[in-house]
């Protein structure tokens, strides 16, 4: 008798677990890659009918969520062994996607616009543009319809056509307008009082003409070999007035003379009585007649004095 109880036990739990190994197992979370939600992608053991097609994804950046009584009824329409048991038993199905470049629209809108007028240096503002989704590895082709321009005012619009694979093709409306800019070379980095500015240290950015004021630097010339008359920081615009050539001489440093003429060219020691830049001229004493004269900084530590300059007055 014992051993027909335990034969019998034994049947019904084999019998359960092959009635648990048949059930459906929902998905609380799913990620699709394509245009279309499976069986299998919100149950687990979905069977024959696994590969099936049960409802359109989202669009690619979207998410849904399936309900109990939507997942019921397809649960049902497939033979599956699944029913509700709370109003939580859901399934969030999810659809990776990646923005269209906002770059590559602009880009877009410069050489149809640029056709019809518009300055290809001006800033092009899309009030409310956000960029459209679409499928991450999707080939996608982008184009322009109906584009129009006003030159009077700058504004223009177009409809934005996106087609990509696995997704139906998208037409957004554009409107917008062109704001004029201006170059204007701004620091790359923090630089302090009295540095020279090299190449590295600057870059030529455009800028919109309204912010960029008078007096700025708007090509990189104006400002490379230049010193600084107070500090920049970095992305800050180079202002004119700021900029002066490097002191190549300083006050009351020891200078060598350079006494040229006709057939003549001699050497004498001096003091300089100011700092100078290359160029400018700059008062020296000369140090055997005690005498001032005045003379052009032509290098560091190097003036260059006509031959039989006058003294000057101090």
């Amino acid at each position: 008798m014992m051993r027909f109880v335990l034969a019998l036990l034994l049947l019904v739990t084999l019998l359960c677990q092959g009635a648990r190994a048949d059930l459906a197992l929902l998905r609380p979370h799913a990620v699709v890659e394509d245009a279309a939600i499976r069986l299998s992608d919100l149950f687990d053991n979905a069977g024959q009918n696994a590969g099936r097609v049960v409802g359109p994804a989202p669009a690619p950046g979207r998410r849904v969520v399936v309900e109990p009584a939507q997942l019921f009824a397809i649960a049902r329409a497939n033979g599956l062994a699944w029913r509700p048991l709370t109003a939580a038993d859901t399934v969030v199905v999810e659809r990776p996607g990646r923005s269209v470049p906002r770059e590559e629209v602009l880009d877009l809108l410069r050489g149809d616009l640029g056709r019809m007028g518009l300055d290809p240096e001006a800033e092009l503002e899309l009030p409310g543009f956000q960029p459209p989704m679409v499928p991450f590895a999707a080939f996608t082709q982008l184009a322009l319809e109906q584009p129009a321009f006003e030159p009077a005012t700058n504004r223009f619009s177009a409809t934005l056509v996106v087609v990509a694979e696995g997704m139906p093709t998208l037409r957004l409306r554009l409107a917008g307008r062109g704001v004029a800019t201006a170059a204007v070379v701004i620091a790359t980095r923090r630089m302090a009082l009295g540095e020279v500015v090299g190449p590295a240290d600057l870059r030529l950015v455009r800028q919109r003409a309204e912010r960029v004021r008078p007096g700025l630097a708007t090509d990189p010339g104006q400002v490379v070999g230049r010193a600084l008359r107070r500090p920049v920081a970095s992305n800050l615009p180079f202002a004119l007035n700021d900029l002066t050539l490097p002191t190549v001489i300083e006050k009351n440093a020891m200078v060598t003379m350079l006494m040229e003429g006709p057939g003549l060219s001699m050497t004498a020691q001096g003091r300089a009585m100011a700092s100078a830049a290359r160029g400018e001229v700059v008062p020296v004493m000369n140090l055997a007649s005690r005498s001032v004269i005045e003379g052009q900084a032509i290098g560091p530590g190097r003036v260059r004095v006509a031959f039989g300059s006058a003294p000057v007055s101090r």
